[in-house]
């Protein structure tokens, strides 16, 4: 059975879809301001990894992940660009919508974008105010009374005291608690702008997950995901909105997955040590950014650097190397098989790609011992359900060779120094991979009795 860690409960729990052999998933999108950076490629890799598994297991899946097109910093970057709020954000949809596509992953059965959906993010405030649970401002603002729902907190696991103690009021602040959000802002001169009941405004941030998620997977389903960065406050303020609104529970199972890393800090626009997907992609092929990502367990921390980007392109190398010395029979999944059966059963602990990658690795050992063509189609279709391994390993490795061409005399002296250590450990998989990643770069080993000497092919 499915496991799934659930961050309202923190712990893993057996999946139990609300209706049997369906499952309803709401993920929060990109705010579509600038180019994706490699945060939010992992919250796409892990999430469409988990759309795919979910399908696989054989439910039908309803997978939404919206697209924020209205805030602040958007209106803030459309002014500085002298270009109009649509232009702007039409150009990084676009953009992102690109991305994803290079790393594999599979668009979304909806990707509404929050502008589509002013009406009912209005008629979602409109039913919190009747609840009692919205109140009008002095400044125009229709914001959230925290304290009137009881079970704010309940994600965070913070008490209102523990939440209040990080927050002040500030002089000019309308809010009756400094714990309150805004649910719509009045209008400022010059703004993207709806008319609604309580004037020209514009909706806050929060409502709109609310509103789209309610819309196209009702009040009531059972997975949403995001990045941790999301959990509180904007995780925290969607339960609140939706169960203050409709009066059931929002979400069964709570997923997020852990941060981007640089040098011990999260990786963030706001610090300023974000890599674009974009730039990324001009050193390193998509597929070995996807392999990075997935190499992880998407809860935990993922630590950034070129060295852990080139580890993870060898790594995959090793793949595609056996795939092309031992061509699969066929790519079809034996389950009863025991790489497959153990391949389902970690993919069932809380999608656990990072010990899926490593039976790759247990299996593509097996195929090279053995010279199996079974196996190696086995191998082939395992990777294809993480979204890896598609390709032709001749077109892969033709598209390495091009990445690797230059290799400098140090650089192909020290990989045969490591070849050799290897053979001296007796870890012939090790030297094998190192022989072939060489052999890719153009260059040819020839083994003597005084040691391994190279050449340049051609």
């Amino acid at each position: 059975m499915l496991t799934i860690f659930n961050t309202l409960k923190r712990e893993k729990q057996p999946f139990i879809p609300i209706e049997p052999g369906k499952v309803r998933m709401y993920v929060c999108g990109m705010t579509v301001y600038d180019y994706c950076h490699l945060g939010h490629a992992r919250v796409m890799v892990v999430f469409d990894a988990v759309y795919r598994w979910l399908k696989r297991s054989g439910f039908d899946v309803t997978y939404v992940r919206n697209i924020t097109d209205i805030d602040d910093k958007i209106i803030r970057r459309a002014a500085e660009n002298r270009e109009s709020v649509t232009a702007l954000t039409d150009r990084f949809i676009a953009a992102m919508r690109a991305d994803a596509e290079a790393l594999g992953v599979l668009p979304p059965d909806h990707e509404p974008r929050a502008t589509t959906f002013v009406p009912q993010m209005q008629a979602l405030i409109a039913q919190l105010e009747k609840n009692g649970l919205a109140y009008r401002a002095d400044n125009g603002d229709v914001n959230y009374s925290v304290r009137k729902f009881p079970g704010y907190g309940q994600l965070s696991g913070k008490s209102l005291d523990e939440l209040n103690a990080g927050e002040r009021v500030n002089i000019n602040d309308a809010k009756r608690d400094p714990l309150d959000f805004v649910l719509w802002k009045r209008a400022k001169p010059g703004e993207p702008s709806w008319p609604s009941p309580w004037g020209e405004g514009r909706p806050g941030w929060h409502i709109e997950c609310s509103a789209m998620s309610s819309r196209l997977l009702g009040a009531h389903f059972d997975i949403h995901g995001g990045g941790q960065d999301l959990q509180f406050p904007h995780h925290e303020n969607e339960i609140a909105q939706s169960e203050g609104a409709h009066g059931v529970k929002f979400v069964n199972y709570w997923m997020h997955n852990g941060f981007i890393r640089v040098d011990d800090e999260k990786m963030s626009k706001s610090l300023g040590n974000f890599f674009t997907i974009r730039d990324v992609l001009k050193k390193f092929d998509p597929e070995v950014v996807r392999f990075f990502i997935l190499r992880a367990h998407y809860r935990s921390p993922l630590n950034y650097a070129d060295a852990h980007l080139t580890d993870a392109r060898e790594s995959l190398n090793t793949l595609y190397f056996t795939l092309r010395d031992v061509p699969p029979e066929t790519a079809v999944i034996d389950w009863n098989a025991p790489h497959a059966a153990r391949f389902q059963a970690v993919m069932n602990d809380d999608f656990d790609t990072h010990a899926a990658i490593a039976l790759l690795f247990d299996l593509a050992q097996e195929v090279r011992r053995r010279r199996d063509a079974r196996l190696s189609g086995q191998l082939k279709a395992l990777g294809g359900v993480l979204g890896l391994l598609d390709r032709m390993p001749q077109a892969y490795l033709r598209a390495r060779t091009g990445e690797e061409a230059n290799l400098a005399d140090a650089e192909i002296e020290a990989k045969i120094a490591q070849r050799l250590r290897a053979r001296q450990s007796r870890d012939f998989t090790e030297a094998d991979r190192l022989r072939d990643e060489l052999k890719a770069a153009g260059i040819v080993l020839e083994d003597g009795a005084d040691g391994t000497g190279w050449r340049r092919a051609g």
